[in-house]
C-alpha cells in the first residue's frame, strides 16, 4: 500500500464514521462558539449594590453619583436603613452595599476622617472582589477630590495641589490580553488541549471499531503508516486554521503576533498529535473503551497544561511528565507566538520538545504499527 493510498483511505475512514467525524470537525465548531459565550463580555459589570445613607447631605449625594456613575457596579437602592439593604443581599438582588454613617460630612468638614463601610456577598467571589474593588474606587476619588480642595486652599493652583497630593503618575498598560478578560486569557490555551483530546477520542474509536471487527485497513508498511499519518496530522492543521484563523477573529481574542513561529509550531503539533494517536488507538480493542480511556485522564491532562495550575507550582515529576503531552510545549508555544509576537527563537525550547517526542512517537508506532497490520 503506498502512502498516497492510506492517506485517501484515512479520509473515507473518518468520513464513514459519523461519531469520528463530529469529533474531529463538529465539536470543535460547537465549543467555539458555546465554551467562550458566558465569557462574552470579558469582564463583570454592573454588579447590583445598595447604599444605606445616613447622613443626607451633599456630600454623601456626590458619593451615591460617583457610586452610580462606576462602570464595575449598578446602585439599585438608596436606603436609610442597614436591614432593607441585608434583605435585598439575602434575596439576592443585590451583591454588596455601602455604609454613609450619620456624621460623614461634618467630620469631613471638622478635617476628621469618617470611615465608610464597603461589605460584599463572599458567596459569590468573583462578584464580592468586584463590588469591594469599585466601592474603594469610588470613596478614594471623592476622598482625593477632598484631599485636593484642602490642598488647594494652601497653594497657588489647582496643579500643584495635584502634584503635592500624587507627585507620581501611574499609567496601567496591559499587555496581550488588552481587555484584561477571562476569556481572552484562557481560551487560547483551551483550545490547543480541545484538538488534542477531540483528535484521540476520534481516532481512538476509528482503531477500536477496525479491532473489535478484525478489519484494520492498512498495509504493515512504513508508506502506508507515514500515509496515515500524514492524513491525520491534516486533521489537526484543519483545526488549527479553524481556531487560530477564525475562532480567534470572530471573539477577537489577542492573535497574530508572529504568523511564521504559529506555523511552524501548527505543524510539529499537528504531527506530534497524529503520532500520538495512531501509538495509543493501536491498543484500543473496542469502541467503547478509547472513549472510557481518554474522558477519565482529561481532567489531569487539563491540570499537568499548566492552565488552571501553575506548573511552576507542580511537583518537579508531574512538571517531567507533563512534557509527555504535546499539549503542555503547544499551549507554551502558542500562546507565546500568535497572543504575545514571540519569535521561533524564543519558543526554541518548545519546538525542540514537539520535535524530539514527535519522533519518539512515530518510531513507536511504526514498530507497532508492523505488528498489528495484517499481512497480505
Amino acid at each position: 500500500m503506498s502512502a498516497a493510498r492510506a492517506f485517501a483511505l484515512t479520509w473515507q475512514s473518518i468520513f464513514r464514521d459519523k461519531a469520528a467525524l463530529l469529533l474531529f470537525f463538529i465539536s470543535g465548531i460547537v465549543y467555539s462558539f458555546f465554551y467562550p459565550l458566558p465569557y462574552s463580555a470579558e469582564t463583570v459589570r454592573a454588579v447590583p449594590v445598595a447604599v444605606i445613607d445616613q447622613d443626607h447631605s451633599a456630600l454623601s449625594r456626590q458619593l451615591i453619583r460617583y457610586a452610580g456613575a462606576h462602570p464595575g457596579i449598578d446602585v439599585v437602592a438608596v436606603t436609610t436603613g442597614p436591614e432593607a439593604a441585608q434583605e435585598l443581599i439575602w434575596s439576592g438582588k443585590a451583591a454588596g452595599a455601602m455604609f454613609i454613617p450619620a456624621d460623614f460630612s461634618r467630620k469631613v468638614l471638622a478635617g476628621a476622617q469618617p470611615e465608610i463601610e464597603v461589605s460584599g456577598n463572599g458567596s459569590y467571589p468573583l462578584l464580592n472582589k468586584v463590588v469591594l474593588n469599585a466601592l474603594a474606587e469610588v470613596v478614594g476619588t471623592v476622598s482625593a477630590g477632598i484631599e485636593l480642595k484642602r490642598t488647594g486652599a494652601a497653594t497657588p493652583s489647582s496643579v500643584q495641589a495635584e502634584a503635592l497630593r500624587q507627585p507620581l503618575a501611574v499609567e496601567a498598560l496591559p499587555l496581550f490580553n488588552v481587555r484584561e478578560g477571562y476569556a481572552s486569557s484562557i481560551v487560547p490555551g483551551v483550545v490547543v488541549l480541545l484538538m488534542q483530546q477531540t483528535f484521540l477520542l476520534g481516532i481512538g474509536l476509528l482503531f477500536g471499531s477496525w479491532s473489535s471487527a478484525n478489519t484494520f485497513p492498512y498495509a504493515p508498511t512504513a508508506a502506508a503508516y507515514f500515509g496515515a499519518l500524514n492524513g491525520f496530522a491534516l486533521v489537526v492543521v484543519f483545526n488549527a486554521v479553524y481556531f487560530f484563523g477564525f475562532v480567534f477573529w470572530w471573539q477577537d481574542y489577542p492573535r497574530g503576533g508572529n504568523l511564521a513561529g504559529t506555523v511552524v509550531l501548527t505543524v510539529l503539533y499537528a504531527y506530534c498529535v497524529a503520532a500520538l494517536g495512531l501509538l495509543i488507538g493501536m491498543f484500543f480493542r473496542t469502541r467503547e473503551r478509547s472513549v472510557q480511556l481518554l474522558v477519565a485522564t482529561s481532567m489531569p491532562i487539563v491540570f499537568l497544561s499548566g492552565l488552571s495550575w501553575p506548573a511552576s507550582a507542580m511537583p518537579p515529576p508531574l512538571q517531567a511528565l507533563s512534557w509527555l503531552l504535546p499539549s503542555t510545549a503547544a499551549i507554551q508555544g502558542f500562546i507565546a507566538t500568535n497572543q504575545m509576537g514571540a519569535s521561533v527563537h524564543e519558543v526554541r525550547t518548545e519546538l525542540l520538545a514537539l520535535a524530539g517526542l514527535a519522533m519518539v512517537l512515530v518510531a513507536a508506532g511504526l514498530a507497532k504499527w508492523r505488528r498489528m497490520a495484517p499481512r497480505g
